[in-house]
């Protein structure tokens, strides 16, 4: 293995200079590649070492493109049952992949040094989650690559977008979140089929997407649980939750049950069996639910500043937390996190961690008050 320096003239008399890696692959076959900077050919030269020695190396001209892996890792996903929405944002990451590190680039050629290069460029030309998201994107990318035998190891394994936890704005009651008398404006202003969709995004924290899935069979009216065991994706297609965090079971209390049996009644037939439909039984698209949603905030005072139902599901995350302060039992965080679908417990302290009560000491009086007296 070498790294060597050559320069030239041009016909036009013009000094030029570019670096060769000279290598021997573990087939015993003899490769050279030429590159403009110095620090690009020790970092091939570095990776190509590295590969060689453990037996793994793919010469640049046995190698596949970016844009043919990108191809190949999309069609894996459709393949696996990835739902439309979720292969069309993948189809934006690739885009971005190609982009930045060239569709035309080889897989053999990716080094962990230009992967770095990569992660910093999208850092500084787009937000840190998305960052992330086309990083991870990337990381699948190479994971499918490797396994159909087109790399010989993962170089973006071990590259990582830090999450910015000082710049993350926390959540806050009246703002993002709304208040207790805010919600009773909310529900008092609406009726029949916005009602009962907002007192089960209220009371049971349900996303947007699972609003529109849920069915009346996924309903226990006796038990008075709220099964989650569907979602309806950007393009009303009917699927399973994105994770296996998303499929839970939600209790919800006894008047939310009472306006669902109410509501039941006037719904529309749905041969999908939905809750919240369509006068033709299919799946509410979620623009037409924001749109519905639009007057009713007008007339409790609550447009524009909460224009969705995503801070509904804020609401009720808050609610779980601080449930003593009404009189009822404050849930563990553990419980929180089963309630909101989160894949994680990291997940809901993250954005939740603030809300949870906070130990004031009086715990500590109480206990040196007892500890004293028994002595």
């Amino acid at each position: 293995m070498s790294v060597r320096k050559r320069v030239w003239k041009t016909r036009q008399g013009e000094s030029r200079e570019a670096w060769i890696v000279d290598y021997t692959d573990q087939q015993g076959g003899r490769h050279i590649h030429t590159f403009g900077r110095k620090k690009d050919a020790d970092a091939y030269a570095q990776q190509v070492g590295v590969d060689v020695r453990a037996g793994i190396h793919t010469p640049l001209s046995k190698s596949i493109t970016l844009a043919q892996a990108g191809a190949d890792w999309l069609k894996s996903a459709e393949l696996h049952g990835v739902q439309r929405g979720t292969l069309a944002m993948y189809g934006q990451h690739v885009a971005h992949i190609t982009s930045l590190l060239g569709g035309g680039k080889r897989l053999s050629s990716l080094t962990t040094h230009s992967v770095v290069r990569f992660r910093d460029q999208m850092l500084g030309s787009m937000s840190r989650p998305m960052a992330r998201k086309v990083l991870t994107s990337l990381v699948s990318l190479l994971n499918v690559a490797h396994e159909q035998g087109n790399v010989g190891q993962n170089v973006a394994a071990r590259v990582k977008v830090k999450a910015d936890k000082r710049g993350r704005k926390k959540l806050v009651v009246g703002t993002d979140i709304p208040t207790v008398q805010e919600v009773h404006r909310l529900l008092g202003a609406a009726t029949g089929k916005t009602r009962a969709l907002l007192m089960v995004a209220v009371f049971s924290g349900l996303r947007a997407s699972e609003l529109r899935g849920l069915r009346w069979q996924d309903i226990d009216f006796v038990r008075r649980v709220l099964h989650v065991r569907q979602r309806a994706d950007r393009y009303n297609d009917i699927g399973r939750p994105k994770s296996r965090a998303g499929e839970r079971a939600i209790p919800v209390p006894p008047m939310v049950v009472n306006v669902l049996k109410e509501w039941k009644l006037a719904c529309p037939k749905s041969e999908l069996d939905l809750c919240f439909p369509t006068r033709t039984g299919l799946p509410v698209d979620h623009k037409a639910l924001v749109r519905a949603l639009r007057p009713v905030l007008v007339r409790a005072g609550l447009w524009p500043r909460y224009t969705g139902l995503h801070a509904l599901r804020h609401w009720f995350a808050s609610w779980c937390i601080n449930r003593r302060a009404d009189g009822g039992l404050e849930l563990p965080a553990k419980v929180v996190q089963e309630r909101l679908g989160h894949a994680s417990i990291v997940m809901t302290m993250d954005r939740y961690r603030h809300l949870f009560p906070t130990d004031d000491g009086s715990e500590l009086v109480e206990a040196e008050h007892a500890f004293l007296s028994a002595i």
